[in-house]
């Protein structure tokens, strides 16, 4: 039965890199809003600083501005990674003859993201490399329809060979042709 059915975890947002960011754009969030709040306030919050020379107009109020954007930016980054958007997984089952995309949104009624899909419409195993300032290495789902359906995760582009190695082992477990996109 298990040599039937392959199923892979996708990485949401709980990615390394929206774990720094968070952090880093709410500690800075912290110290801009407070360095404004100082030179509104002539009180001096920051320990390591002295903003209270600071002229409220227009130098504090635009710090205020710009710490108030990155803790809403934080805020949002965290959310996604409360939430884990994005993550779920690829099931490949050869016992009911379906693919399944399984995915998690944000909260409300379509928070699951289910897309389904019968092996007799899948046409190929397809992959795309572009190299460049965006590098871009998916692996697609290639139906008869001409539809192109991506099953990985966004994230730092992985090594040619994991990439071309991981879409071999699911075009033979599948029995599908591997193409060039």
């Amino acid at each position: 039965m298990q040599e039937n059915i392959r199923q892979d975890k996708i990485i949401g947002s709980r990615r390394f890199s929206n774990y720094f960011w968070t952090l880093f754009l709410f500690i800075g969030g912290v110290s801009f809003l407070l360095a404004g709040l100082s030179s509104y306030l002539k009180i001096n919050l920051l320990p390591f600083a002295n903003p209270t020379e600071l002229v409220f107009i227009p130098q504090g109020l635009v710090m205020v501005f710009y710490g108030a954007l990155s803790l809403s930016f934080s805020i949002y980054i965290l959310l996604t990674l409360f939430w884990d958007i994005g993550g779920g997984y690829n099931e490949y089952n050869k016992m009911e003859s379906l693919v399944k995309i399984v995915r998690k949104g944000f909260p409300g009624k379509n928070r699951e993201i289910l897309l389904t899909y019968p092996l007799n419409n899948i046409k190929s195993i397809g992959i795309k490399i572009s190299d460049g300032l965006n590098p871009k290495r998916i692996i697609y789902l290639c139906l008869k329809d001409e539809r192109k359906i991506p099953l990985t995760p966004v994230q730092e582009p992985t090594s040619i060979s994991n990439l071309e190695e991981e879409a071999s082992d699911l075009a033979k477990f599948l029995d599908l042709k591997l193409e060039n996109l």
